[in-house]
């Protein structure tokens, strides 16, 4: 079986390196005869492509394919066009996976094949998130690694067939947030099923935060309110409405836990300086979850009322 790993990105060279090392590292068996890693750069300027070329010879199952930056969503597309494979593996380009890594996603979609007698169904791994550059895979797993997603592209193996005949990713999503998910709703309506797969583990790493990182961070939250919506128009439930936060359960919650915005990005900023200052820049995102959240929420209402949403 020839496996297929899509993985689009952008201006993410340092962890990329680290990311195509752990794919090239991995231990197969019989039933996984060869890989490809099939990687999408999607218009980046910080010399991805020009390193990846320079440096092929260390990527034996590297496919490299370049695109005008247009998002993950057209990046995946491109990506599924291009493979070989019979199955696609799904990961980011900031994920370092274990040295087990395919073997447990093919190893459980086989098994799970066999007993459903099709191929309905994905496989889901593990992500832990991780601010540890130098050594990601040392990161134990948390509370705040657990996910209810259906579908997250972070880490999910599928039939290829059963993936082309969902129609695959919307490219109406172009800025941050939810194609994974709508493309999940698509499936979970075709009967999809999801399969767990812990064992598939993959460290999602990012840069602990620095208060640098806020405007960026506000940026989008704003992003994620509009292609909420434009998710919320393609699926018009009121599952999708929780997903995207578009209820006034969560208007409620973010304005209240945030004192109507007292608590903001301004005012907190004292406090996660201090909480940085003293090594706990992972307690500082948590709070800093606050006043995003609400911003996210008060974004998507606005964009709602903008276009005449209810």
């Amino acid at each position: 079986m020839l496996i297929s790993v899509v993985i689009p990105t952008y201006n993410r060279l340092p962890i990329l390196i680290k990311c195509l090392n752990a794919l090239e590292s991995q231990i197969l068996d019989d039933e996984i005869y060869n890989f490809e890693i099939v990687l999408v750069d999607d218009g980046s300027t910080d010399g991805t492509v020009g390193w990846l070329l320079k440096n092929m010879e260390n990527y034996p199952h590297l496919r490299l394919f370049e695109q005008s930056h247009g998002g993950p969503a057209l990046g995946r597309n491109l990506g599924v066009e291009k493979s070989k494979g019979e199955l696609i593996v799904f990961i980011d380009s900031d994920l370092v996976v274990d040295r087990f890594f395919l073997i447990n996603h093919i190893k459980s979609l086989l098994r799970s094949w066999e007993k459903l007698g099709n191929r309905k169904c994905f496989t889901y791994g593990s992500v832990i998130n991780t601010s540890n550059f130098d050594n990601p895979n040392s990161e134990s797993f948390k509370f705040q690694d657990l996910s209810w997603a259906y579908f997250a592209t972070g880490n999910v193996a599928i039939d290829k067939k059963l993936l082309e005949t969902s129609g695959l990713f919307d490219p109406s999503f172009r800025l941050y947030g939810w194609e994974d998910l709508e493309l999940g709703e698509r499936l979970k309506n075709m009967g999809v099923k999801l399969i767990k797969c812990p064992n598939a583990v993959g460290y999602h790493w990012h840069p602990a935060l620095d208060l640098n990182q806020i405007p960026h961070l506000i940026q989008i939250e704003k992003e994620r309110a509009k292609m909420g919506l434009v998710f919320y128009r393609k699926h018009p439930s009121l599952r999708v409405k929780f997903i995207i936060q578009y209820t006034f359960i969560h208007r409620c919650l973010w304005e209240f836990l945030t004192f109507g915005g007292l608590i903001n990005t301004k005012t907190l900023r004292p406090l996660l300086a201090f909480l940085i200052k003293n090594g706990q820049s992972g307690l500082a995102m948590e709070l800093l979850r606050l006043p995003l959240n609400l911003i996210g929420v008060r974004q998507i209402f606005r964009e709602a009322s903008l276009n005449g949403l209810r």
